[in-house]
């Protein structure tokens, strides 16, 4: 469980945040601050995995709350802005002081969640990443600027949707839906499903490959979000995608 604290001057606000927080899988609540010192207290006994912190605070600005907290030895902590504050010289103070993400007010609770989950599988990857090369940071990273799910369909997460496009992008020679499921620690049906919604998107193009025994398979290409979805070889949809 990812260990979280929520840190808002606006009861309502804390309430409204703590059940958008406790919908996602994965996510616990380990406590609550209205204030920046007692934020700072309250992290400092706690050391939660995540702090889900306002910037609009009624003594420490949020940033200056951000500040202390990356200047304590020993604490290691990741941050999500939650704010109405629009200010560029704020969102650029928070950036420099490395803000996983930064939601602006007001929010669905879909863009809430999406936001959690894509931190989840970016602090999952970290986690299990044996040596940083360049193809993990790429993951890692790609996944916490995957978009947000405004226009997903509801079976499609958009933390998984990035570790799929990354897969793709880095595949210049095209790759078949099993190894996508491979590389992207997935399911064969989900790699089928994302790879289908992304040639239906036209931002993937594919084409058939026999194997040794006959067997055809299709082999995915990312074309990008300019691809000509006329680009596709054209193949019998109701065969499905293997």
């Amino acid at each position: 469980m990812i260990r979280t604290v929520i840190v808002d001057d606006d009861f309502m606000a804390v309430s409204v945040h703590r059940q958008f927080t406790e919908r996602v899988p994965g996510f616990e609540i380990v406590g609550t601050a209205n204030t920046g010192a007692s934020a700072l207290a309250l992290v400092a006994e706690q050391r939660p995995d995540l702090v889900l912190l306002d910037v609009y605070l009624p003594d420490l600005n949020g940033v200056e709350v951000l500040r202390r907290l990356r200047a304590t030895p020993g604490l290691e902590v990741d941050v999500i802005a939650i704010t109405s504050a629009k200010d560029v010289d704020i969102l650029r103070g928070a950036m420099h002081l490395g803000v996983a993400h930064y939601l602006v007010k007001p929010f669905t609770f879909e863009i809430f969640r999406e936001r959690l989950e894509t931190y989840a599988v970016a602090r999952q990857r970290l986690q299990h990443m044996a040596e940083a090369d360049q193809r993990s940071v790429d993951r890692v990273y790609g996944t916490l600027r995957s978009a947000g799910t405004d226009s997903l369909p509801k079976n499609i997460s958009a933390p998984t949707l990035a570790l799929v496009v990354q897969v793709l992008r880095e595949a210049a020679d095209g790759i078949s839906a099993g190894d996508v499921a491979s590389s992207a620690e997935i399911s064969p049906g989900v790699a089928r499903r994302y790879l289908r919604y992304l040639s239906d998107a036209g931002t993937v193009d594919y084409r058939l490959r026999y194997g040794a025994a006959g067997r055809p398979e299709h082999l995915y290409r990312w074309i990008g979000p300019s691809g000509d979805a006329a680009r596709h070889r054209a193949v019998p949809r109701s065969g499905g995608a293997s």
